[in-house]
């Protein structure tokens, strides 16, 4: 799920908007100038693919699967409609290509972008969905876990957002970076996750994972952006809800 959560996060940020190309980026901020090279943002890069790869995508499925667990394993679209979505998620890469900006990166990182893209396809589709060894450890208590996450979430914002005024090596940045994420993936894969008795252990994860943007959504309101406080409440008051389904029914 993180490898196709990584190749997503290519698409959008590489080949449909090119922020991971473009210096002027709107978002960008340091990240413009702050390791780029060879017209590559690599900082930002990275950052937005392990930023897709947990929230935009794993962290979603697996709320889903929590609310809906009787249909954790079933497939929710036919193939003809699953080839219909694909033909409008290249339709909207193209559409985002030529009239989001017009910048146009180099031909080169921008083949580059697609064949790295395709290859986190390939190998998740290669990977086995898991572990049958005997090595694999019984899960720890939920507390634990959120607590972890918890600060896994703001040491990774911490790292990308304050990180550059602070380490001035692009290089170093990225490689804290990439040990974070996976160090995170180790940590977990060691665990039996088998459904449903670690439901709350899941729900732990997301949690913890999540609350750092809940934070910032709050602080998103002092900055101006109205309504934000509700959406950080709604999001805690959601979690909660579903933790209090999940202990009546496991």
């Amino acid at each position: 799920m993180l490898l196709l959560g990584a190749a997503y996060g290519i698409l959008e940020e590489g080949l449909m908007v090119k922020s991971f190309f473009d210096p002027n980026w709107m978002d960008l901020g340091i990240l413009g100038s702050f390791g780029r090279w060879m017209n590559v943002n690599w900082v930002w890069a990275e950052m937005l693919i392990i930023y897709h790869a947990v929230f935009s995508i794993t962290i979603p499925v697996v709320l889903v699967e929590l609310v809906y667990p009787e249909r954790k394993n079933e497939r929710w679209v036919s193939s003809r409609l699953f080839k219909a979505l694909i033909s409008v998620l290249i339709a909207v890469t193209a559409f985002g290509f030529y009239f989001l900006t017009e910048y146009r990166p180099p031909l080169p990182q921008y083949a580059m972008a697609i064949v790295a893209m395709s290859l986190f396809t390939y190998v998740a589709y290669k990977l086995p969905a898991g572990k049958t060894n005997d090595s694999i450890k019984r899960m720890g208590k939920a507390r634990n876990l959120f607590i972890i996450f918890c600060l896994g979430s703001f040491a990774f914002s911490l790292l990308f957002y304050s990180g550059p005024y602070v380490i001035n090596s692009p290089p170093v940045i990225m490689l804290l970076g990439a040990v974070l994420i996976l160090g995170a993936t180790k940590y977990l894969v060691r665990f039996d996750w088998t459904f449903p008795q670690t439901a709350l252990n899941r729900l732990a994860v997301v949690g913890g994972s999540l609350s750092f943007m809940i934070l910032l959504a709050f602080l998103m309101e002092f900055k101006g952006i109205v309504g934000m406080s509700v959406v950080s409440i709604a999001s805690i008051v959601a979690l909660l809800l579903l933790k209090r389904r999940m202990k009546a029914h496991y």
